[in-house]
């Protein structure tokens, strides 16, 4: 199959060695990451993109989007003549990690916690990718927001049951994410120590490439992703495990 990729360049590493494996031929263009700044402005230039290799002459299989819902970036995005594909991911977070279930367990309390990788540390001015995904999951709303929207009984069971998070600037915690495959002893050691400084506790976990890998190679389980049908759009869920979906 043909394959066009739209990525953010924190991914590069990861991307390019996922594409060298993969069976299919991959045509990839890459964001920047400061980009993700300004969310409406990403899904300008997303949809373009997509836009664009629906009008090309090569016949891609399907546009393929390395992003998580990243600010609501890939939401309200409409697949033309070419269906889309894209994980189940809140932000690039669940990608470096592997899966939602990894990103739930190390983020739960704190779904917007900072975290780094070595894309991160290579590219642009800040260290940290400081998260918003607690306001999408509404972790940041009060007890009368949810009376509005659910009615009483569901909002006391939902203040009860979730844990709200901590504003992302404050939090004591730094989550640095190291992908073996592309591991950078040098820039985990640049993140400890800028963490370090800010007094934040540093935390070194694993990564895994595997999302990465199953989306160039076309293995697209409807569990971890989501196909887009032309003329279909994108509709966020704002769960833990839906996350985003197709509608008209």
């Amino acid at each position: 199959m043909y394959f066009k990729l739209i990525a953010c360049d924190v991914l590069t590493r990861e991307v390019g060695y996922c594409i060298a494996r993969s069976p299919h031929t991959v045509d990839v263009e890459f964001t920047e990451k400061g980009q993700h700044e300004d969310s409406d402005r990403l899904r300008l230039v997303l949809q373009e993109k997509i836009d664009k290799a629906a009008e090309s002459e090569k016949p891609y299989d399907a546009v393929l989007l390395a992003y998580g819902l990243c600010g609501n970036a890939t939401v309200q995005l409409e697949a033309r003549s070419t269906r889309l594909v894209l994980p189940r991911a809140h932000d690039c977070c669940t990608i470096y990690l592997g899966s939602r279930s990894r990103f739930r367990e190390l983020f739960a309390d704190n779904p917007s916690r900072p975290f780094s990788s070595a894309g991160y540390m290579e590219r642009g001015d800040s260290y940290l990718h400081d998260g918003d995904t607690g306001r999408l999951l509404g972790l940041d709303r009060s007890y009368q927001d949810y009376v509005a929207q659910y009615g009483e009984e569901n909002a006391k069971y939902i203040m009860e049951t979730l844990t709200l998070s901590r504003d992302a600037n404050t939090d004591d915690k730094v989550i640095y994410i190291d992908v073996p495959e592309t591991s950078r002893e040098e820039y985990a050691c640049l993140c400890r120590e800028s963490a370090e400084k800010e007094g934040r506790e540093f935390i070194r976990v694993e990564g895994d490439i595997r999302l990465i890998c199953r989306l160039v190679e076309g293995s697209w389980d409807e569990e971890e992703f989501l196909i887009v049908e032309p003329g279909q759009r994108t509709r966020a869920v704002y769960d833990w495990e839906e996350i985003i979906r197709a509608g008209e």
